[in-house]
């Protein structure tokens, strides 16, 4: 499918959301989180679910939040606006310029940053792990050192996502974290055992080692597809530049309004720091299961959506804009809310299959599938954030996202201090916390929308909210049979027991869904099908 991925015009009368183009990055995303699933799979039945889990995933938090908050956050949304313009308005050329002008100076700044980072590790890694041992806070700072140039290499790789997808290629750059993931699986299970075949504290080094391969590939797989579009990089250091001066712009706003998001991330890792060894991974854990439905949907359809609205916002076409960022946010609720419903009712097995192996005990499922829960209350809004974040800084309202996340990371630590400290509901209650707070979120951003843009088809939204619930009434109805039936003793079932009853209920289930959604007449499910239609008519 990859391989025969061909570019379209960058800009057309009549655009529409590219369904194909989310497709296409849909079954990439759902690659990688297979892949990233078989890694925390691999790697917790290898090192177990306490101190050596939750030291390399704080180590690893560390540069991440960096990327997420540079690489894949603000710089990423800001270019791939400015550089969809820039296509537009001024032709390749240019936005090649722009690219080189825009890599050279990520690449200054960001080893700048790397090095800040190993310098100041030690306080960082307090930062996140409040309740840490002094052990536990060494180690953790000796693996985030190792890992941190990860945030200039997969920085890069987002710039390059970036770029092609303002192409109208979708696939490679959706693919390329499959890469990052199989080169951190085979190199850091390799490298660990090879440091300690026992896998121990040292063998936590391979991991991290692992992890720069893997971020390698990442960048490298998606290079000589924009070589075929006859970029070439050359420094450039004139960045004396209107358009490099509108991506700082962007990114000033979008910078504190991801930074916001981030905090969440350091408060939520605080607070389970406190709660002994284990929280930190059994948090990880479950909001690796939410990525699925999150990536293959929200992801994908933000992905696709940012520099198609910027070019319709760039062309003044209001209405075009409109429609197509109301029919994204319901196609995001559409597939995320029945995988909410899913993950809630079915976490318990769901977990034990997956996680329940080697050193991950039963307790260990157990804890996580709690988290899961409550974190999947929250799928729909965080999914759908995805896309609306996208479409204020398309229409250059980058500060409102801004305020109302400055505004929720307030209500983050008050709510997992409550959850927390007041009522001890341990990492349930800070799951809970993250679900309420991008929920909220959503809402107000939501609000907001309407009122800038005049409307945003809400009684299409509210019908489709109305079809859906009977459909997802039915998917409720039979996950819940299938756990007091087929699955009422899985604590003690045997795994592949376990195992068939649990498929045969989610395949019942999503069948039983998909049909009602049709015999509700819910549109956006029609145009579901019709693509897999053509998709299996041109195959």
């Amino acid at each position: 499918m990859v391989a025969t991925e061909r570019p379209v015009p960058v800009s057309a009368p009549g655009e529409r959301l590219n369904t194909r183009g989310a497709a296409l990055i849909a079954l990439a995303v759902l690659c990688s989180r297979v892949l990233g699933l078989v890694r925390l799979i691999v790697f917790g039945a290898l090192f177990g679910g306490g101190r050596l889990m939750d030291a390399y995933i704080t180590a690893f938090r560390i540069p991440n939040l960096l990327r997420d908050l540079v690489g894949e956050g603000a710089l990423s949304t800001a270019f791939v606006t400015t550089f969809s313009k820039t296509l537009l308005r001024e032709g390749e050329q240019s936005a090649w310029q722009l690219a080189n002008k825009v890599l050279t100076l990520a690449v200054i700044a960001i080893s700048l940053v790397v090095l800040l980072g190993i310098a100041l590790a030690p306080w960082l890694v307090a930062m996140l792990g409040w309740g840490f041992s002094p052990a536990k806070a060494a180690l953790t700072v000796e693996l985030a050192r190792i890992m941190y140039p990860f945030i200039l290499i997969v920085s890069l790789a987002a710039l390059v996502m970036g770029m092609l997808n303002s192409r109208n290629v979708f696939g490679i750059p959706a693919l390329a974290s499959s890469f990052f993931n199989l080169g951190t699986i085979i190199a850091g299970a390799g490298l660990g055992w090879w440091l300690d075949p026992r896998f121990g504290p040292r063998a936590t080094v391979g991991l991290a080692i692992g992890t720069l391969i893997g971020g390698l590939l990442q960048l490298g797989v998606q290079l000589p597809r924009l070589r075929r579009f006859g970029y070439r990089f050359r420094p450039d250091f004139r960045w004396r530049d209107s358009r490099v001066k509108a991506i700082l712009l962007i990114m000033g706003p979008s910078l504190i309004a991801a930074s916001s998001v981030q905090v969440n991330v350091v408060v939520n890792s605080g607070f389970a720091s406190l709660l002994g060894n284990g929280p930190i991974t059994w948090l990880q854990y479950a909001f690796r299961l939410m990525q699925f439905p999150l990536g293959m949907f929200g992801v994908a359809l933000g992905t696709v959506a940012l520099p198609m609205l910027s070019r319709m916002a760039a062309a003044g076409n209001h209405d075009g804009f409109r429609t197509e960022l109301a029919r994204g946010l319901r196609m995001v609720l559409l597939m995320t809310l029945p995988a909410a419903i899913g993950l809630i009712m079915l976490a318990g097995p769901i977990v034990s299959v997956l996680y329940q192996h080697g050193r991950f005990s039963a307790h260990d499922a157990l804890e996580t599938a709690g988290a899961l829960r409550l974190y999947a209350v929250g799928l729909g809004g965080y999914a759908a954030l995805k896309v609306l974040v996208n479409a204020f800084y398309a229409i250059d309202r980058r500060k409102t996202p801004m305020v109302v996340s400055l505004c929720a990371m307030g209500l983050n630590a008050l709510l997992c201090w409550f959850t927390t400290q007041q009522l001890h509901w341990g990492v349930q209650g800070l799951a809970l916390s993250t679900a309420c707070v991008a929920s909220t979120n959503f809402l107000v951003l939501y609000a907001l929308m309407r009122r800038y843009i005049g409307r945003l088809e809400s009684r299409a939204m509210l019908k489709l909210m109305v079809k859906l619930s009977g459909a997802c009434a039915v998917l409720a109805l039979i996950c819940w049979g299938g756990s007091h039936w087929l699955l009422a003793n899985w604590p003690a079932q045997a795994f592949w027991p376990k195992l068939g009853a649990l498929m045969l209920v989610i395949v019942t289930g999503i069948g039983a869904f998909f049909g009602c959604a049709l015999l509700f007449g819910i549109e956006e499910m029609r145009d579901i099908t019709h693509l897999v239609k053509r998709k299996l008519h041109a195959a």
